[in-house]
């Protein structure tokens, strides 16, 4: 899992697949249905950890999986967004990636299984 800040290797986000993402503009969040297998306790999961981050820090947040099968968080403002915090954006992004590492890594290993057709990854 790794993250993605604005105008970081954007080509692997247009080839990239979106699992989610919510924007504190429209106040919406979006779940990629071709993910809709995922346990419901999952997506919901993935809805608050969205959610939180696009209403304490605003702008917009994405989870994208690369070619590759990595996770990227990607997040991105309007310039003109006086509310939008670059530092705690980085700090909101980095407590995410630590606090849910498991189930980042969880989604990463589903995807290049399920998606990529990769062999289960053995645990160290």
């Amino acid at each position: 899992m790794k993250k993605q800040m604005k105008g970081e290797k954007m080509a692997d986000i247009t080839r990239g697949t979106v699992l989610c993402g919510a924007s504190s503009y429209s106040r919406k969040f979006y779940f990629n249905p071709e993910f809709a297998s995922l346990p419901k306790g999952i997506q919901e999961d993935l809805k608050i950890m969205c959610v939180m981050y696009s209403s304490e820090v605003s702008g917009e947040i994405e989870l994208v999986f690369t070619p590759d099968g990595d996770l990227l968080i990607r997040a991105d403002h309007r310039e003109d967004d006086a509310l939008f915090d670059e530092i705690g954006s980085g700090l909101k992004i980095r407590e995410m990636q630590r606090k849910r590492r498991e189930l980042l890594e969880s989604l990463e290993n589903y995807y290049k299984v399920t998606r990529l057709g990769q062999a289960v990854p053995e645990e160290a």
